[in-house]
């Protein structure tokens, strides 16, 4: 255990620094973890989950969860064994300075220095810690410390978003980027070589928060929103709902300019997270998603201000309509489903039940739901009194396996243990026992995104 005892004290005058949301101090390494059940020996990889975990909060009454520097926690699976886990700060210089450690310097955009503190993904060889807004990528080695920021061998012409797409069938990641101190968004798409082969920047108006895109076989959607950029940065909550700001999809064809956008009209909403969009019929794009009616127009904006339902969108790209269908009553986040279908037709999706007021419990995640978008059912994990649970990600039992044939993945809060494990759920056994329990020697605070690295063949 190396004690990093930067910020160190939990401030209960501020959800966000307190509770299950409350920064760790240290940067653990622990081996040979001990598990309850039976780890699938075909899980041989890495789990890796980013989120913030703040080293200096100058305002503790403006912190938001959103500002914090960047940890990423990991586990790593080998036949049969938990063999460790580990806890890294994502080395901005900014961190490495307050940690006394040297600076590591390297590319920049626009002279922006964050920790990306939001999602973490595996591309071309190298692990990519993830943020929006127009700071870059910060690279990672397999243990997780940091190797430095990253531009894609000097070919990404600005930031990169926090959520991009494997497409499963060419390899090549694609972004959809915004900056809000240089105004733009940016379509971006890399190739299994690393660097960025194209990139479309698209007029809007004003400074959007485009948090996430989707991606089908031919298009890409785009989300201009009335969620928009302040002005305000720091401790400060940079971002808020703009009643004035029509809401509209944009849909780009993968090969196509600026100027072949097609903006579609559609009631006001914020969407931070598609589960997944494919096209059928020849002029029909579904889309499954989590929507907001309302977002950050509360006195502390938070994930619970308002909260977010599942919902089918079918676009018609004759008629140029967009038609919502709410799938459940149930407050819901963070959807995924099987990444080999991401861009095709999907039947299965996951996605974390939601609190209803997360702020206020230290709490987010109650449970995770399995839907059969087909036959319009669910079936819930949920977690205990006191506990907690995160985003789930879906990992395939091979390539070849069935779509729901596999592992649900995510971290749980034990408060008997007053520390976190990493559940596996069997994806066809959803509302059952996990499959295993892998004990971590220490709590993960509520975080974002996180993805499972495979080892590779």
């Amino acid at each position: 255990m190396t004690d990093r005892r930067a910020y160190d004290r939990t401030d209960h005058t501020n959800p966000f620094l307190s509770g299950l949301f409350a920064p760790v101090h240290d940067e653990v390494t622990a081996l040979d973890l001990p598990v309850t059940g039976h780890l699938p020996s075909r899980l041989r990889g890495r789990y890796l989950r980013n989120g913030p975990n703040p080293l200096h909060v100058e305002d503790i009454s403006a912190y938001h969860w959103f500002g914090g520097e960047g940890m990423i926690h990991g586990v790593r699976l080998r036949d049969g064994r938990a063999e460790w886990y580990r806890n890294r700060w994502v080395r901005s210089d900014a961190v490495a300075g307050r940690l006394g450690e040297k600076l590591l310097h390297g590319p920049r955009h626009l002279g922006m220095d964050f920790a990306p503190n939001t999602h973490v993904q595996f591309f071309a060889g190298h692990y990519l810690a993830l943020v929006e807004g127009g700071s870059l990528p910060y690279e990672l080695d397999p243990e997780l410390f940091t190797v430095g920021p990253f531009d894609f061998h000097g070919t990404l012409p600005g930031g990169l978003s926090a959520h991009t797409v494997l497409d499963p069938h060419s390899g090549e990641l694609h972004a959809v980027s915004y900056c809000w101190a240089w105004p733009y968004v940016q379509y971006v798409v890399a190739g299994t070589d690393g660097c960025v082969r194209r990139h479309v920047d698209i007029p809007v108006r004003g400074r959007p928060m485009m948090h996430d895109f989707s991606l089908t076989e031919h298009y890409v959607l785009l989300y201009d929103l009335p969620v928009v950029f302040t002005g305000r940065t720091g401790d400060g909550f940079p971002y808020a709902w703009d009643p004035g700001r029509p809401a509209r999809l944009g849909v780009l064809p993968r090969e196509g300019g600026a100027q072949e956008v097609r903006w579609l009209d559609i009631d006001p909403c914020f969407v931070f997270h598609p589960m997944n969009a494919y096209e059928h019929g020849g002029r029909f794009i579904t889309v499954h998603l989590v929507r907001y009616e309302r977002l950050f127009d509360g006195e502390r904006p938070g994930p619970d201000d308002h909260p977010a339902h599942l919902e089918r969108w079918t676009v018609d790209l004759a008629a140029g309509t967009v038609r919502r269908q709410q799938l459940d009553d149930r407050p819901v986040e963070f959807p995924r489903t099987d990444p080999r279908r991401l861009t095709g037709p999907h039947r299965y999706g996951y996605a974390m039940r939601a609190r209803e007021h997360a702020g206020d419990e230290g709490a987010y995640g109650a449970g995770l739901v399995k839907y059969d978008l087909e036959r319009g059912t669910s079936t819930e994990f949920a977690v205990g009194p006191g506990g907690d649970v995160g985003e789930g990600v879906f990992v395939p039992a091979g390539p070849g396996a069935g779509e729901d044939e596999g592992w649900v993945l995510a971290f749980a809060y034990d408060p008997l243990r007053e520390a976190t494990d990493l559940l596996v759920l069997a994806a066809q056994d959803f509302g059952g026992e996990p499959v295993a329990r892998v004990h971590l020697p220490v709590r993960v605070p509520l975080g974002f995104h996180g993805n499972w690295i495979p080892d590779l063949p």
